[in-house]
């Protein structure tokens, strides 16, 4: 405990509080409790600056292509005899675990199917309203949010590995601001990074263990309750706290390569046994229009049409600013698990290998659930809208043979993602909460762990998840601004960096 910051004091005492607030009934504080307050904040975020979400998450896309044919692309995240600690395969296993894990499997059937039967834009549930549903699909889970994440990761790579700065959000606007971003802007920051991620994760943890309840009632016939729901959660917790006390190298490592396994396989049995050629049909011409209609969907606004703004609320700006407060704890692994790639090397990983496989899961998946509704007369969407989203990825497996082992196959798939998001969150918030520390102590670790699934397991007892969901969208608001100044401080960096090996060689010469 002797290395912990004071963002670790701060941070841990404001978790505790609005847990407590988030757990007060609506009549002892009327229109205070953590849920409207929470709510009005994010509608007027949402409705006022919705343009900022989309123009910032825009530009941290178009900064990522420029790095990939820019000069600073053979830039190591690194020492010059640095060598990447993970092969390929266990480095994108990695990236796929914490950037996306639950969120893929819980929406994975459901997204399409919902944007098919409320188009967006008002459009009619047509073989074009499919193919825009699928699309949208992609968009949301696709370039946009592994470009939040890369900007933010390189940043934090290139200035821990190369430079041997403090690994924190913090530091690396140094450039900008010189020592005085060590005082309280900077342990605000920190703040923000550590607030964003707590809640940000313990939401996921909430929602994993609804969708491993709605499974195990599907598969077995147990019904889904709270009980069942906090009994997961318990399990859950002790299967990543001792994952997290093994170390990187060792319980994530493992962990992630299994959960790439699993997702494969997963993928493969549906691709297989379902529409095969409708599947990849579907996957072709929808990765063309998302390519192709990519630039207008990215600064798409509504000014005239209050009706298509509700969608675009309630979707695109939910998950950029999802996306967004996600990149403190998926960009602060990412840049752990990178030390030794070239800046090149690294965003195009990041970049294109999980958009594509995202793709191919969306199309699989919610795919197969659209040509069951529009073929076979199944009725998936009633399932969702009796019984949540949460049970459609079952509802779809169910109509397939040896469904129910599909079944149990993606229950177990969902507790290893739920174990490695959780697990890794530790270690960023450890090493967040420790000044950088590439190996945060297992006290640190271990007080984190059981913060953030007592705030997923109080707030679900509660009703309150969506409160701790909205509260860490809102700290995007600031971090989008954050990450702007990211960008400036990076390229500075690197223009000076340039500089500096002129001037070497010059010299040399």
């Amino acid at each position: 405990m002797k290395k912990v910051t004071r963002v670790f004091y701060i941070s841990a005492i404001a978790a505790v509080l609005f847990i407590i607030w988030g757990i007060i009934p609506e009549d002892v504080l009327p229109n205070a409790n953590l849920d409207n307050v929470t709510n009005t904040i994010q509608t007027f975020l949402v409705d006022e600056f919705g343009w900022f979400y989309l123009l910032s998450a825009t530009s941290f896309v178009i900064f990522a292509i420029y790095l990939i044919f820019s000069k600073y692309g053979n830039i190591k995240l690194g020492r010059p005899g640095d060598k990447p600690e993970y092969n390929y395969l266990t480095w994108f296993a990695m990236l796929f675990s914490a950037g996306m894990g639950i969120g893929l499997v819980f929406w994975g059937a459901a997204e399409p199917l919902s944007h098919f039967h409320d188009p967006p834009f008002g459009a009619e549930e047509t073989n074009d309203a499919a193919k825009t549903a699928m699309q949208y699909s992609f968009f949301h889970w696709g370039i946009h949010p592994w470009a939040i994440y890369a900007t933010l990761a390189l940043a934090l790579a290139y200035f821990k590995f190369r430079k041997q700065a403090p690994g924190v959000v913090s530091a690396i606007l140094e450039p900008l601001f010189g020592d005085r971003i060590k005082g309280l802007w900077g342990t605000s920051i920190d703040f923000i990074v550590v607030f964003a991620t707590i809640f940000g994760v313990s939401t996921s943890l909430g929602l994993g263990a609804i969708q491993i309840s709605g499974g195990l009632s599907y598969v077995t016939g147990l019904e889904s309750t709270i009980t069942l729901q906090l009994i997961i959660i318990g399990i859950v917790t002790v299967l990543y706290m001792t994952s997290a006390m093994t170390g990187l190298n060792r319980g994530i490592k493992y962990l992630s390569n299994a959960n790439l396994a699993l997702a494969v396989l997963l993928m493969l049995f549906v691709l297989v046994l379902g529409p095969t050629n409708f599947i990849m049909n579907y996957f072709t011409t929808t990765l063309g229009s998302y390519v192709q209609n990519l630039p207008s969907m990215s600064l798409r606004m509504t000014p005239f049409n209050e009706e298509n703004s509700t969608w675009l609320n309630n979707w695109t700006f939910f998950y950029w600013a999802w996306w967004i407060a996600w990149a403190p704890f998926v960009g602060t692994f990412i840049a752990r698990v990178s030390r030794g790639r070239t800046i090149r090397e690294f965003v195009l990983g990041v970049l294109l290998v999980p958009t594509i496989f995202g793709a191919l899961w969306f199309s699989v998946f919610g795919g197969s659930s659209i040509h069951l509704e529009t073929t076979q007369g199944a009725n998936i969407m009633q399932s969702i809208n009796e019984f949540g989203e949460e049970t459609a990825l079952f509802a779809v497996l169910e109509h397939f043979p040896i469904g129910t082992f599909i079944s149990i196959l993606a229950i177990l798939l969902i507790c290893t993602f739920f174990i490695t998001s959780a697990d890794s969150a530790t270690f960023v918030l450890g090493m967040q909460t420790t000044g950088g520390s590439l190996d945060p102590a297992n006290s640190v670790k271990f007080i984190w762990g059981i913060i953030q699934s007592s705030a997923a397991a109080v707030l679900l007892w509660q009703g309150g998840l969506n409160a701790l969901q909205t509260a860490s969208i809102i700290a995007a608001f600031p971090f989008a601004i954050i990450m702007i100044l990211v960008i400036i401080s990076l390229v500075k960096s690197f223009r000076q960096e340039a500089k500096d090996h002129n001037l070497a060689t010059k010299r040399k010469s």
